[in-house]
């Protein structure tokens, strides 16, 4: 890998750095200001529904144009929304505007590196790119956990601050500094000599377009199973940091910063994975790491019979290896595939609009749940239900746990079998 690469993943390290304390630092603004419980939820949920919104115009917008350019675009617009945040929006709205820039921001990050380096490459530099992403999410977890945090406080006490700026502003403030910085390394993002799409100002063009593309890539036996496997993996990824959250604080009884830390760990075990990855599994044997997703669903399960910080910490960081090594070859066979049948903005659109469609999902069904059932079970209400649902609390952290390693393991039980059945048709290569 080259210097230009190096560049492109420092860009994008520093933009998905201030993306992942940005959302920890709003979570402390929440708090401040003593909005619901459910708005944890919410604040990711409005993050994401951007992506799906323009999955249909973002992927045209970065081929209409040098990816680095858009890359700069869109850092300003996360910019903005982090400032409007400063400044008094609402936290969700202003979230949500971050989301617009990230959603749009995506197809260039990754279109380029399709562009850039062959394809043979593609699952070294995918390592890399995840590495880089999920080093963002531990990073941006501990420092926007530790800027909102106690010590960050005292220290704005003592220098005076504290009458100016609260915790989650002082954060806030510092996150912007970050995203200047990614808008810096943005401008000597390598130029390249790509033919470029023109940008058809019709919506309902784009829309066709887009809708086409989606057909194509779930109509291909390879880009099938790779987005029936990326799609479950961000889904219940995004949930996931939901309920390690919930599970360490209700289960475990961490405080918050402690909670974030175990967040951070399975981060820590997703880049090990994507490393691993990237140097062992070749493109072409991308889907022999599909059995690494069934033993992470069942893994999960295991947290119920956890109970002590260090076991805890132990299991979160198997987890994300596991996830990390099944998901980086099969995002690089997808992204392969996409740019093979449509190009890369278009492909990586495509792949975004999927994969959020399954956050949203699982999010907000995790939000209606903490939502609804926390109010007291009702006296006349079915024994299953008072069963399920303890009076007066959230739903048990079993049901949750339980609910979600499941259905992790069962779908990618199907998709396994899937694959199967393509090999023995001759469709896919074993």
């Amino acid at each position: 890998m080259d210097r230009g690469f190096f560049i492109i993943l420092g860009a994008q390290f520093l933009s998905a750095l201030a993306d992942n304390a940005l959302f920890f630092a709003a979570l402390a603004l929440l708090k401040e200001q003593h909005s619901p419980e459910w708005h944890l939820s919410m604040l990711l949920w409005c993050f994401t529904v951007s992506y799906v919104v323009l999955a249909p115009f973002a992927g045209s917008f970065a081929d209409s144009m040098h990816k680095g350019r858009a890359m700069m675009i869109c850092n300003g617009i996360k910019l903005l929304g982090c400032i409007g945040m400063l400044v008094g929006a609402p936290p969700i709205m202003a979230y949500a505007l971050v989301g617009f820039g990230a959603a749009a921001y995506s197809p260039a990050k990754y279109g380029i590196i399709t562009e850039y380096l062959p394809h043979e490459k593609l699952v070294a530099a995918n390592g890399w790119l995840e590495g880089a992403t999920v080093g963002a999410i531990i990073f941006g977890t501990l420092l926007g956990g530790m800027l909102a945090g106690h010590k960050v406080s005292d220290w704005l006490l003592t220098t005076g601050l504290a009458g100016h700026l609260s915790p989650a502003e002082f954060a806030i403030a510092i996150i912007v500094v970050l995203y200047l910085a990614a808008a810096w390394l943005n401008m000597y993002v390598p130029r390249l000599n790509v033919i470029l799409k023109p940008l058809a100002l019709r919506p309902s063009k784009l829309v066709a377009e887009f809708w086409h593309c989606v057909k194509r890539l779930w109509q291909d036996p390879q880009g099938q199973l790779s987005l029936g496997v990326t799609t479950l993996f961000w889904g219940a990824g995004a949930t996931m940091r939901l309920v390690v959250l919930n599970w360490a604080v209700i289960w475990l009884a961490l405080t918050m910063q402690e909670a974030t830390q175990l967040v951070a760990v399975v981060a820590f075990g997703i880049a090990a994975g994507a490393v691993i990855a990237g140097h062992y599994i070749p493109l072409k044997r991308a889907f022999r790491v599909l059995p690494a997703g069934i033993l992470m669903g069942v893994l999960v399960i295991a947290m119920l019979f956890v109970n002590q910080y260090w076991l805890a910490a132990f299991l979160m960081f198997v987890v994300g290896v596991l996830s990390g090594f099944f998901v980086v070859p099969l995002n690089a066979m997808l992204q392969h595939r996409g740019h093979m049948l449509m190009g890369a903005g278009h492909s990586i659109a495509v792949q975004n609009f999927n994969e959020n469609i399954g956050i949203l999902v699982m999010v907000g069904l995790h939000a209606l749940m903490v939502k609804f059932f926390s109010s007291p079970v009702p006296a006349d209400a079915p024994e299953i239900v008072k069963t399920l649902f303890k009076a007066g609390g959230m739903p048990p952290m079993y049901t949750i746990i339980i609910g979600f390693g499941l259905f992790v393991a069962i779908t990618m039980i199907y998709i396994q079998r899937r694959y199967r059945r393509g090999v023995a048709a001759g469709i896919m290569h074993d």
